[in-house]
């Protein structure tokens, strides 16, 4: 369109020289109307119109109308393109004082593309005291559309998108479309009006003032209902109590529910209605108000699958010669269901580990160790995802936010100092750099061992030995001054570098969002000292759950980290980092495991008929090194047999329950109950 004007000002140049009047065609004044059709601004445009245009059509039924079916068909990329003129057709206009140019519109918007060809005429008006002409602009609703020419009306039908399921391995949901009750009042109903309103705003979790403010609408009338608050299916005893109340009445509709609960909340995460700091966010994504969005978890994660598109028919009614109403379809687009989203999870693995939790707070992952696949990733305390849905009260979130247990925070996908479960990790590096000989051992005598320089800094172990300490026996009895020994003696940029073959310092293979492990805040061990406290997990070390499960799968798979599969359509069995060890010390290492568990600190788990092999922890959460702090508690274990499963738990606060035993005792019996 902007080549228009240039072609039309240089036929101008040849044409204006024969006009007797002197009068010259203003081509600037259809660029600017043109330019203000395609950004809006509709006023200026009216300000353009001729006499006659405007005695039909005053500001209020030309702005208003342009405005409102714009926004509500939600037009964008509004693009008009004129037909220059021929030079006899000029001519003419010229004398005439009349011009018509052919137009072709196109548009985006909710139905789809519309595009359509029309008119646009100028014409020129004289001021009888100044006798000079100017051009204005003709108008009519065909200009809108052109279905508009003989009146009618727009209509807009809608179809909306079903958001896809969360299921898991087994087609079990995760998160599904379901019921929904929208609980509302009939005023005409009550018949205690305070007792009852106060009754309602307990139930629904809002304010008297907020029932007041909805009975106070302009459209309500004494029959009407008047929704208030939407409740799920699944929240039958208040359902059922809200229905004893005389003015309450309900509408199904539908809603977001999580079967699982509080058991996989981190997980699924929610959906919540979208804020505009959403759609400022994701502006070429359409999203209106009204609509939802993931907040959280997979719901987040894979929002643009599970969303869907939603569908709409734009067309104009209008009465016929016969009186008849006919439609006229401007613009059609098929609704797009969202996508389901299918998991590697077991819903009932995900719920039998943190119900296993009962009142403690940590976090555990599960995975198949031989192809990767994740089965339960679990973080508690937990919260009801489903009341984010339907609108969580101050009050109710108060209480989650202020409660010390961090119900909000996601264990799983963060990174905790693992304790002892990294001395099995730290073997590994030493037997394959070629520092630790298996078979040597080291002469350990009592509790505590320094170095010369290191001040007050010493590391304890819990128990004495009466010989010289080898790889198994450190591992057995956990000893924290065999691996710092060994490490000091690697030294810090083999166990550096070991510990990043590892994947430490590196996000996972996965497009969960994990906290990546870290070997020290600032990535690496440039300290003698915290080099000796990194080698048995504490210093600056801190891992995720399911990195330390996948470095365990080295043990069981050759030597080779399984890569993780969260999606059901995920390749399985692939090898995340191939030969981290020899198959020889593959083996020897998890023989060790299972001698953690018939000899050693996780005795409490063995089960001849049952066996289990693995590793306790217990992370000392202290400010400085002679300072006392909680304990969380570890263990990571896996079945000897079939070693088709690996349990990696943490336990926070766990120094008077048993710290590391009384998580192994969880574990084992995990293990036993899934696999029975």
């Amino acid at each position: 369109m902007r080549s228009f004007y240039l072609a039309l000002f240089l036929l101008f140049i040849l044409l204006v020289g024969g006009c007797s009047k002197g009068e010259s065609f203003p081509f600037e004044k259809i660029d600017t109307f043109i330019s203000n059709w395609e950004n809006g601004e509709f006023s200026s445009m009216y300000d353009m119109l001729s006499t006659e245009t405007k005695e039909s059509y005053d500001t209020e039924q030309f702005v208003e109308r342009y405005e409102k079916i714009y926004n509500d068909l939600q037009i964008e990329n509004l693009q008009i393109d004129v037909q220059e003129l021929e030079k006899e057709a000029l001519e003419k206009a010229l004398e005439e004082g009349v011009a018509s140019f052919d137009l072709s519109v196109s548009m985006d918007s909710i139905g789809g593309p519309i595009e359509f060809k029309e008119k646009l005429t100028m014409r020129a008006e004289t001021d009888e005291e100044e006798e000079e002409s100017e051009w204005f602009f003709d108008w009519t609703p065909a200009l809108i559309f052109p279905e508009l020419a003989d009146g009618g009306k727009i209509r807009i039908e809608t179809m909306p998108a079903k958001r896809g399921d969360i299921l898991d391995r087994n087609q079990m949901p995760l998160a599904i479309n379901d019921i929904a009750y929208e609980i509302g009042v009939v005023p005409n109903k009550f018949v205690h009006e305070a007792a009852e309103k106060e009754h309602v705003a307990r139930l629904l979790q809002i304010d008297v003032d907020t029932i007041d403010e909805k009975l106070s609408q302009s459209w309500v009338q004494d029959d009407h209902f008047v929704p208030l608050k939407t409740i799920a299916s699944t929240d039958e005893e208040k359902f059922n109590e809200l229905l004893t109340i005389p003015s309450v009445s309900y509408v199904e509709t539908e809603g977001r529910t999580y079967p699982s609960g509080k058991a996989a909340a981190h997980l699924t995460g929610y959906i919540g209605p979208v804020t505009a700091e959403d759609m400022e966010k994701h502006a070429d994504k359409g999203y209106k108000d009204g609509d939802f969005i993931g907040k959280r978890g997979l719901e987040q994660l894979f929002e643009s699958e599970l969303r869907g598109e939603d569908g709409a028919k734009i067309f104009v009614e209008k009465e016929n010669e016969n009186g008849e109403i006919e439609s006229v379809t401007l613009a059609e687009k098929e609704v797009k269901h969202g996508k389901h989203v299918q998991v590697t999870i077991d819903v009932n693995i995900q719920e039998k580990v943190f119900d296993a939790f009962d009142k403690e707070a940590g976090t555990a992952t599960v995975i198949n160790p031989k192809t990767g696949e994740i089965l339960a990733l679990v973080s508690a305390p937990s919260f009801d995802p489903t009341m984010f849905v339907y609108g969580i009260s101050q009050t109710q979130w108060d209480a989650l936010a202020d409660d010390e247990a961090e119900p909000f925070l996601n264990r799983f996908s963060a990174t905790f100092a693992p304790g002892s479960v990294i001395k099995p990790i730290t073997a590994a590096v030493g037997l394959a750099n070629g520092s630790i000989d298996p078979e040597e051992g080291l002469d350990i005598k009592g509790l505590t061992w320094s170095k010369n320089g290191w001040g007050d800094a010493k590391v304890t172990r819990v128990s004495t030995s009466d010989k010289p300490v080898d790889l198994q026996s450190a591992l057995v009895r956990s000893d924290n001054i065999y691996f710092a020994m060994q490490a000091v003696e690697m030294g810090a940029n083999k166990f550096n570098e070991g510990l990043e073959n590892f994947g430490f310092n590196e996000q996972l293979p996965i497009d969960y969002p994990f906290k990546a492990s870290q070997i020290t805040n600032d990535g690496k061990v440039n300290d003698e000292i915290l080099l000796a406290h990194s080698s048995y997990g504490q210093g600056e070390l801190e891992v995720n759950t399911l990195h330390i499960a996948l470095m365990y799968s080295a043990f069981i798979n050759k030597g080779n980290i399984v890569k993780p599969a969260l999606l059901a359509d995920d390749p399985t069995s692939e090898v995340w980092i191939e030969n981290i060890m020899s198959e020889e010390d593959a083996e020897l290492v998890s023989s060790y495991l299972r001698d953690v568990v018939s000899d050693g600190t996780a005795k409490v788990a063995n089960d001849e008929k049952f066996p289990i092999s693995g590793k306790t922890g217990t992370a000392e959460l202290k400010a400085a090194y002679d300072a006392k702090g909680h304990e969380n508690g570890w263990f990571i274990g896996y079945p000897t047999e079939s070693e088709n499963m690996l349990v990696a738990m943490m336990v926070e606060k766990a120094e008077n329950i048993g710290s590391s035993s009384y998580v192994a005792e969880k574990v084992y019996k995990l293990l036993k109950d899934i696999n029975k």
